[in-house]
Protein backbone atom coordinates (compact mmCIF):
# COMPACT_ATOMS: atom_id res chain seq x y z
CA UNK A 1 0.00 0.00 0.00
CA UNK A 2 1.38 3.53 -0.47
CA UNK A 3 2.26 5.27 2.23
CA UNK A 4 3.36 8.81 3.47
CA UNK A 5 6.91 10.27 2.15
CA UNK A 6 7.82 10.56 6.08
CA UNK A 7 7.21 6.75 6.23
CA UNK A 8 9.30 6.07 3.31
CA UNK A 9 12.40 8.20 3.97
CA UNK A 10 11.73 6.41 7.60
CA UNK A 11 11.74 2.73 5.59
CA UNK A 12 15.05 3.91 3.45
CA UNK A 13 17.20 4.73 6.16
CA UNK A 14 16.38 2.44 8.32
CA UNK A 15 17.18 -0.27 5.24
CA UNK A 16 13.72 -1.98 5.24
CA UNK A 17 13.08 -1.09 1.81
CA UNK A 18 14.49 -0.10 -1.54
CA UNK A 19 14.20 2.13 -3.91
CA UNK A 20 12.11 0.37 -7.06
CA UNK A 21 11.21 3.03 -9.31
CA UNK A 22 11.77 6.91 -9.48
CA UNK A 23 9.23 8.28 -11.40
CA UNK A 24 6.82 7.85 -9.85
CA UNK A 25 8.81 7.28 -6.79
CA UNK A 26 8.03 4.22 -5.56
CA UNK A 27 9.88 1.72 -2.81
CA UNK A 28 9.42 -2.00 -2.36
CA UNK A 29 9.96 -3.40 1.08
CA UNK A 30 12.69 -5.91 2.03
CA UNK A 31 10.68 -7.92 4.73
CA UNK A 32 7.23 -9.34 5.12
CA UNK A 33 3.99 -7.64 5.69
CA UNK A 34 0.62 -8.13 7.06
CA UNK A 35 -0.56 -8.51 3.31
CA UNK A 36 -4.00 -6.34 4.79
CA UNK A 37 -4.10 -3.92 1.56
CA UNK A 38 -7.03 -1.26 1.27
CA UNK A 39 -9.46 -0.76 -2.36
CA UNK A 40 -7.63 1.39 -4.80
CA UNK A 41 -9.13 2.79 -7.70
CA UNK A 42 -6.76 4.02 -10.84
CA UNK A 43 -8.79 6.56 -12.80
CA UNK A 44 -7.21 7.69 -16.21
CA UNK A 45 -8.67 10.38 -18.78
CA UNK A 46 -7.50 9.34 -21.82
CA UNK A 47 -6.66 12.22 -24.55
CA UNK A 48 -5.12 12.85 -28.31
CA UNK A 49 -1.99 15.00 -26.49
CA UNK A 50 -2.63 14.78 -22.89
CA UNK A 51 -3.56 11.87 -20.27
CA UNK A 52 -4.52 12.38 -17.16
CA UNK A 53 -4.06 9.77 -14.09
CA UNK A 54 -4.79 9.39 -10.44
CA UNK A 55 -5.15 6.76 -7.60
CA UNK A 56 -7.26 7.39 -5.19
CA UNK A 57 -8.47 4.65 -2.30
CA UNK A 58 -10.82 5.24 1.43
CA UNK A 59 -11.70 9.41 0.10
CA UNK A 60 -7.89 9.71 -0.03
CA UNK A 61 -5.96 10.76 -3.52
CA UNK A 62 -2.67 8.48 -3.26
CA UNK A 63 -1.41 10.80 -6.60
CA UNK A 64 -2.17 12.71 -9.78
CA UNK A 65 -0.93 13.96 -12.27
CA UNK A 66 -0.57 14.66 -16.18
CA UNK A 67 0.91 12.83 -19.08
CA UNK A 68 1.99 14.66 -22.37
CA UNK A 69 2.19 12.75 -25.23
CA UNK A 70 4.60 13.74 -28.60
CA UNK A 71 2.70 15.13 -31.28
CA UNK A 72 5.68 15.82 -33.59
CA UNK A 73 6.19 12.29 -35.26
CA UNK A 74 4.26 13.10 -38.59
CA UNK A 75 6.01 15.75 -38.77
CA UNK A 76 9.81 14.39 -38.09
CA UNK A 77 8.71 11.33 -40.59
CA UNK A 78 8.17 13.63 -43.49
CA UNK A 79 11.24 15.78 -42.90
CA UNK A 80 13.70 12.27 -43.11
CA UNK A 81 11.77 11.42 -46.21
CA UNK A 82 12.38 14.40 -47.46
CA UNK A 83 15.96 14.25 -47.17
CA UNK A 84 16.07 10.31 -47.93
CA UNK A 85 14.11 11.80 -51.27
CA UNK A 86 17.12 14.61 -52.36
CA UNK A 87 19.45 11.56 -51.19
CA UNK A 88 18.66 9.27 -53.86
CA UNK A 89 18.77 12.11 -56.65
CA UNK A 90 22.53 12.19 -56.24
CA UNK A 91 25.21 9.92 -56.66
CA UNK A 92 25.67 6.90 -53.70
CA UNK A 93 26.07 3.69 -53.10
CA UNK A 94 24.06 1.07 -54.80
CA UNK A 95 21.64 -0.51 -52.23
CA UNK A 96 19.73 -3.44 -53.37
CA UNK A 97 15.72 -3.36 -53.48
CA UNK A 98 14.31 -4.60 -50.29
CA UNK A 99 10.21 -5.77 -50.58
CA UNK A 100 9.86 -7.56 -47.10
CA UNK A 101 8.44 -3.93 -45.79
CA UNK A 102 5.78 -3.69 -48.65
CA UNK A 103 2.89 -4.85 -46.64
CA UNK A 104 1.20 -4.27 -43.84
CA UNK A 105 0.55 -6.06 -40.80
CA UNK A 106 -2.88 -7.09 -39.61
CA UNK A 107 -4.08 -4.28 -36.79
CA UNK A 108 -1.16 -1.44 -38.34
CA UNK A 109 -1.36 2.25 -37.07
CA UNK A 110 0.29 5.39 -38.75
CA UNK A 111 3.16 5.61 -36.83
CA UNK A 112 2.28 8.82 -35.07
CA UNK A 113 -1.05 7.15 -33.63
CA UNK A 114 0.83 4.00 -32.68
CA UNK A 115 3.39 6.18 -30.44
CA UNK A 116 0.29 7.70 -28.77
CA UNK A 117 -1.28 4.41 -28.35
CA UNK A 118 1.21 2.58 -26.78
CA UNK A 119 2.53 5.33 -24.36
CA UNK A 120 -0.91 5.18 -22.90
CA UNK A 121 -0.64 1.81 -22.18
CA UNK A 122 2.56 2.16 -20.83
CA UNK A 123 1.89 4.54 -17.96
CA UNK A 124 -1.49 2.59 -17.54
CA UNK A 125 0.64 -0.77 -16.94
CA UNK A 126 3.27 0.63 -14.90
CA UNK A 127 0.60 2.57 -12.35
CA UNK A 128 -1.28 -0.96 -12.02
CA UNK A 129 2.64 -2.91 -11.56
CA UNK A 130 2.85 -0.46 -8.62
CA UNK A 131 -0.37 -0.59 -6.75
CA UNK A 132 -1.80 -4.03 -5.11
CA UNK A 133 -4.80 -5.02 -7.27
CA UNK A 134 -6.20 -1.59 -8.15
CA UNK A 135 -9.53 -1.35 -9.80
CA UNK A 136 -9.13 0.83 -13.15
CA UNK A 137 -11.77 3.01 -14.74
CA UNK A 138 -10.83 4.52 -18.26
CA UNK A 139 -12.95 7.26 -19.59
CA UNK A 140 -13.05 6.76 -23.49
CA UNK A 141 -14.75 8.98 -25.94
CA UNK A 142 -16.71 7.77 -29.45
CA UNK A 143 -17.32 10.42 -31.98
CA UNK A 144 -19.59 10.20 -35.02
CA UNK A 145 -17.61 12.57 -37.50
CA UNK A 146 -20.31 12.21 -39.86
CA UNK A 147 -23.41 13.39 -37.26
CA UNK A 148 -20.92 16.77 -35.78
CA UNK A 149 -20.71 17.31 -39.85
CA UNK A 150 -25.06 17.15 -40.02
CA UNK A 151 -26.77 16.30 -36.94
CA UNK A 152 -29.87 14.79 -38.89
CA UNK A 153 -27.94 12.12 -40.90
CA UNK A 154 -29.54 8.77 -40.53
CA UNK A 155 -30.07 5.76 -42.45
CA UNK A 156 -28.54 5.81 -45.90
CA UNK A 157 -27.12 9.30 -45.20
CA UNK A 158 -24.01 7.61 -44.05
CA UNK A 159 -23.34 6.22 -47.36
CA UNK A 160 -23.52 9.39 -48.96
CA UNK A 161 -20.61 11.98 -48.71
CA UNK A 162 -20.22 15.25 -49.26
CA UNK A 163 -19.84 14.85 -52.96
CA UNK A 164 -22.98 12.56 -53.86
CA UNK A 165 -24.85 13.32 -56.56
CA UNK A 166 -21.83 15.77 -58.23
CA UNK A 167 -20.46 14.78 -61.52
CA UNK A 168 -16.62 15.52 -60.53
CA UNK A 169 -14.52 17.73 -57.72
CA UNK A 170 -15.06 20.73 -60.10
CA UNK A 171 -19.05 20.59 -60.33
CA UNK A 172 -19.20 20.32 -56.44
CA UNK A 173 -16.62 23.48 -55.84
CA UNK A 174 -18.90 25.44 -58.49
CA UNK A 175 -21.90 24.42 -56.39
CA UNK A 176 -20.12 25.35 -52.93
CA UNK A 177 -18.66 28.50 -54.19
CA UNK A 178 -21.61 29.67 -56.30
CA UNK A 179 -19.78 29.93 -59.10
CA UNK A 180 -17.17 31.82 -58.09
CA UNK A 181 -13.26 32.40 -57.97
CA UNK A 182 -11.74 32.34 -54.68
CA UNK A 183 -9.02 34.49 -55.39
CA UNK A 184 -10.59 37.24 -57.57
CA UNK A 185 -13.57 36.92 -56.64
CA UNK A 186 -15.21 36.95 -59.96
CA UNK A 187 -17.71 34.49 -61.97
CA UNK A 188 -16.82 32.26 -64.76
CA UNK A 189 -14.84 33.96 -67.85
CA UNK A 190 -14.49 32.60 -71.17
CA UNK A 191 -11.19 31.34 -71.86
CA UNK A 192 -9.97 31.35 -68.48
CA UNK A 193 -11.55 28.25 -67.41
CA UNK A 194 -11.69 26.76 -63.77
CA UNK A 195 -9.13 25.64 -61.89
CA UNK A 196 -8.62 22.73 -58.52
CA UNK A 197 -6.27 24.04 -56.00
CA UNK A 198 -5.12 22.36 -52.65
CA UNK A 199 -5.18 25.16 -50.53
CA UNK A 200 -2.89 23.20 -47.99
CA UNK A 201 -0.63 20.67 -50.39
CA UNK A 202 -1.07 17.59 -51.81
CA UNK A 203 -1.16 15.90 -48.86
CA UNK A 204 -4.29 16.97 -47.57
CA UNK A 205 -7.22 16.10 -50.52
CA UNK A 206 -10.27 16.29 -48.76
CA UNK A 207 -12.99 18.59 -50.04
CA UNK A 208 -12.53 21.22 -46.93
CA UNK A 209 -9.15 21.45 -48.64
CA UNK A 210 -9.45 22.57 -52.25
CA UNK A 211 -10.26 26.00 -53.93
CA UNK A 212 -12.22 27.01 -56.48
CA UNK A 213 -9.85 29.37 -58.99
CA UNK A 214 -9.59 31.18 -61.94
CA UNK A 215 -6.38 29.48 -64.74
CA UNK A 216 -5.07 32.98 -64.67
CA UNK A 217 -5.43 33.39 -60.77
CA UNK A 218 -4.14 30.03 -59.90
CA UNK A 219 -0.51 30.76 -61.95
CA UNK A 220 -0.47 33.90 -60.46
CA UNK A 221 -0.79 32.19 -56.93
CA UNK A 222 1.98 29.89 -57.71
CA UNK A 223 3.94 32.99 -59.26
CA UNK A 224 3.87 35.17 -56.39
CA UNK A 225 3.88 32.29 -53.53
CA UNK A 226 0.66 33.73 -52.18
CA UNK A 227 -1.92 31.74 -50.54
CA UNK A 228 -2.63 33.85 -47.69
CA UNK A 229 -5.96 34.99 -48.88
CA UNK A 230 -7.26 31.30 -48.91
CA UNK A 231 -5.45 29.81 -45.97
CA UNK A 232 -7.23 32.73 -43.81
CA UNK A 233 -10.32 30.18 -43.57
CA UNK A 234 -8.47 26.88 -41.99
CA UNK A 235 -10.58 23.93 -42.27
CA UNK A 236 -11.74 21.92 -39.32
CA UNK A 237 -9.68 18.80 -38.62
CA UNK A 238 -10.99 15.54 -37.23
CA UNK A 239 -7.75 13.94 -36.23
CA UNK A 240 -8.41 13.79 -31.87
CA UNK A 241 -11.74 12.64 -32.68
CA UNK A 242 -10.65 9.49 -35.02
CA UNK A 243 -7.75 8.97 -32.54
CA UNK A 244 -9.65 8.82 -29.52
CA UNK A 245 -11.98 5.95 -31.64
CA UNK A 246 -9.21 4.33 -31.99
CA UNK A 247 -7.66 4.41 -28.57
CA UNK A 248 -11.37 3.49 -27.26
CA UNK A 249 -11.56 -0.09 -29.29
CA UNK A 250 -7.52 -1.15 -28.22
CA UNK A 251 -8.52 0.01 -25.07
CA UNK A 252 -11.71 -2.67 -24.83
CA UNK A 253 -8.98 -4.91 -26.19
CA UNK A 254 -5.95 -4.53 -23.95
CA UNK A 255 -8.19 -4.13 -20.58
CA UNK A 256 -11.30 -6.74 -20.94
CA UNK A 257 -11.47 -5.73 -16.88
CA UNK A 258 -11.79 -2.81 -16.67
CA UNK A 259 -14.58 -0.31 -16.16
CA UNK A 260 -15.44 2.35 -18.86
CA UNK A 261 -17.08 5.32 -18.65
CA UNK A 262 -17.53 8.46 -20.77
CA UNK A 263 -16.74 12.43 -20.46
CA UNK A 264 -20.62 13.50 -19.59
CA UNK A 265 -20.72 11.37 -16.60
CA UNK A 266 -16.74 12.08 -15.55
CA UNK A 267 -18.43 16.04 -16.22
CA UNK A 268 -21.35 15.55 -13.71
CA UNK A 269 -18.54 13.65 -11.06
CA UNK A 270 -16.00 16.54 -11.07
CA UNK A 271 -18.67 18.93 -10.53
CA UNK A 272 -19.82 17.26 -7.26
CA UNK A 273 -16.49 16.83 -5.86
CA UNK A 274 -15.89 20.74 -6.67
CA UNK A 275 -12.96 20.39 -8.52
CA UNK A 276 -11.65 22.69 -11.66
CA UNK A 277 -11.32 21.39 -14.79
CA UNK A 278 -7.75 19.35 -15.25
CA UNK A 279 -7.00 16.36 -16.74
CA UNK A 280 -5.99 15.00 -13.30
CA UNK A 281 -9.32 16.16 -11.47
CA UNK A 282 -10.78 14.64 -14.06
CA UNK A 283 -8.82 11.40 -13.28
CA UNK A 284 -9.79 12.09 -9.70
CA UNK A 285 -13.62 12.46 -10.78
CA UNK A 286 -13.49 8.80 -13.27
CA UNK A 287 -12.10 6.76 -9.87
CA UNK A 288 -15.32 7.18 -8.53
CA UNK A 289 -14.15 8.84 -5.10
CA UNK A 290 -17.76 10.19 -3.70
CA UNK A 291 -15.53 12.66 -1.10
CA UNK A 292 -12.63 14.32 -1.12
CA UNK A 293 -10.78 14.30 2.89
CA UNK A 294 -7.05 14.13 1.86
CA UNK A 295 -5.75 15.15 -1.37
CA UNK A 296 -2.07 15.70 -2.09
CA UNK A 297 -0.74 19.04 -3.19
CA UNK A 298 1.38 18.35 -5.96
CA UNK A 299 0.91 16.79 -9.64
CA UNK A 300 3.26 15.29 -11.28
CA UNK A 301 3.91 16.27 -15.05
CA UNK A 302 5.89 13.71 -17.38
CA UNK A 303 6.16 15.57 -21.16
CA UNK A 304 7.39 12.82 -24.03
CA UNK A 305 10.19 13.96 -26.18
CA UNK A 306 11.82 12.52 -28.78
CA UNK A 307 15.59 10.45 -27.23
CA UNK A 308 17.33 11.40 -30.76
CA UNK A 309 17.82 12.82 -34.17
CA UNK A 310 17.80 9.49 -36.88
CA UNK A 311 18.69 12.38 -40.06
CA UNK A 312 22.12 12.06 -40.52
CA UNK A 313 22.94 14.99 -42.76
CA UNK A 314 20.19 17.62 -42.68
CA UNK A 315 20.95 17.96 -46.07
CA UNK A 316 24.17 19.68 -45.77
CA UNK A 317 25.65 20.25 -48.98
CA UNK A 318 28.06 18.33 -50.51
CA UNK A 319 29.43 20.88 -53.14
CA UNK A 320 31.52 23.47 -52.55
CA UNK A 321 33.43 22.12 -50.07
CA UNK A 322 37.30 22.75 -49.79
CA UNK A 323 37.94 18.87 -48.80
CA UNK A 324 35.65 16.81 -49.96
CA UNK A 325 32.94 14.93 -47.50
CA UNK A 326 34.23 11.92 -48.34
CA UNK A 327 33.13 10.15 -45.04
CA UNK A 328 29.21 11.61 -44.56
CA UNK A 329 30.31 13.44 -41.72
CA UNK A 330 27.09 14.54 -39.64
CA UNK A 331 26.31 18.30 -39.56
CA UNK A 332 27.48 19.61 -35.89
CA UNK A 333 24.13 20.52 -35.14
CA UNK A 334 23.42 17.18 -35.05
CA UNK A 335 25.68 15.17 -32.81
CA UNK A 336 24.70 12.75 -31.01
CA UNK A 337 25.93 13.86 -27.31
CA UNK A 338 29.04 16.77 -26.23
CA UNK A 339 30.81 16.18 -23.57
CA UNK A 340 29.34 13.32 -22.23
CA UNK A 341 25.91 14.71 -22.50
CA UNK A 342 22.59 13.10 -24.36
CA UNK A 343 19.46 15.03 -25.92
CA UNK A 344 16.62 15.31 -23.04
CA UNK A 345 19.54 14.75 -20.49
CA UNK A 346 18.47 16.57 -16.94
CA UNK A 347 21.18 19.45 -16.09
CA UNK A 348 21.90 22.19 -13.75
CA UNK A 349 22.82 25.42 -14.47
CA UNK A 350 23.44 28.49 -12.66
CA UNK A 351 20.69 27.21 -9.89
CA UNK A 352 18.31 25.83 -12.27
CA UNK A 353 17.41 22.24 -14.04
CA UNK A 354 16.19 21.89 -17.37
CA UNK A 355 16.20 19.25 -20.78
CA UNK A 356 18.82 19.27 -23.08
CA UNK A 357 17.40 20.60 -26.53
CA UNK A 358 20.27 20.31 -28.78
CA UNK A 359 23.87 20.58 -29.36
CA UNK A 360 25.56 23.21 -31.09
CA UNK A 361 29.32 24.22 -32.28
CA UNK A 362 28.74 26.87 -29.53
CA UNK A 363 27.20 24.82 -26.72
CA UNK A 364 24.24 23.34 -25.98
CA UNK A 365 20.48 24.65 -25.73
CA UNK A 366 18.47 24.03 -22.35
CA UNK A 367 14.97 24.28 -21.64
CA UNK A 368 12.77 23.92 -19.09
CA UNK A 369 9.33 21.64 -18.18
CA UNK A 370 7.60 24.76 -19.51
CA UNK A 371 9.93 25.25 -23.02
CA UNK A 372 11.51 28.25 -22.08
CA UNK A 373 15.48 28.56 -22.75
CA UNK A 374 18.05 28.66 -19.77
CA UNK A 375 20.85 31.39 -20.29
CA UNK A 376 22.88 33.11 -18.69
CA UNK A 377 22.28 35.89 -16.69
CA UNK A 378 22.42 39.19 -18.46
CA UNK A 379 23.55 37.25 -21.84
CA UNK A 380 20.65 37.14 -25.06
CA UNK A 381 21.81 34.52 -27.01
CA UNK A 382 20.92 30.44 -25.77
CA UNK A 383 23.83 28.45 -25.96
CA UNK A 384 25.02 27.52 -22.98
CA UNK A 385 28.76 26.25 -22.38
CA UNK A 386 28.95 22.27 -21.41
CA UNK A 387 31.33 23.31 -18.92
CA UNK A 388 28.91 25.25 -16.47
CA UNK A 389 26.36 22.39 -16.80
CA UNK A 390 26.28 19.89 -14.39
CA UNK A 391 25.00 16.57 -15.33
CA UNK A 392 21.96 15.16 -12.99
CA UNK A 393 20.48 12.12 -14.84
CA UNK A 394 19.37 10.59 -18.52
CA UNK A 395 15.67 11.00 -18.53
CA UNK A 396 15.09 8.07 -21.19
CA UNK A 397 12.83 10.66 -23.27
CA UNK A 398 10.62 11.21 -20.26
CA UNK A 399 10.77 14.88 -18.95
CA UNK A 400 9.42 14.31 -15.40
CA UNK A 401 8.67 16.92 -12.50
CA UNK A 402 6.05 17.18 -9.60
CA UNK A 403 4.67 21.26 -9.81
Amino acid sequence: MPCSQRKARLLLKQGKAKIHTYEPFAIQLLYGSSGYKQEIAVGVDTGAKYIGVAATSNNKVLIKGTIELRDDVKQLLEARKIYRRSRRNRKTRYRQPRFQNRTRKAGWLPPSVQSRVDNTMRWIDKFLSLLPTPKLVVEVGKFDIQKIENPDIHGAGYQQGEMYEYRNRIAYLIAREQGRCQYCGKPYEKGNGWRLHHVWGRHKDRPEHWALLHERCHKDIHAKDDESELQKKKPKTYKESAFMNIVRRKMFDRYPAAKFTYGNVTFQDRCDLGLEKTHYNDAIAITGIKAIKNNIQGPFLARQARIKKRSLHEATPRKGRKAPNTTAKRNPKNTKRQSGLYLNDLVGCNGSKGFIAGFTTGGIYVKDLNGVYITKPGKSYKQLPSKELTFIKHTRGWQYNCI
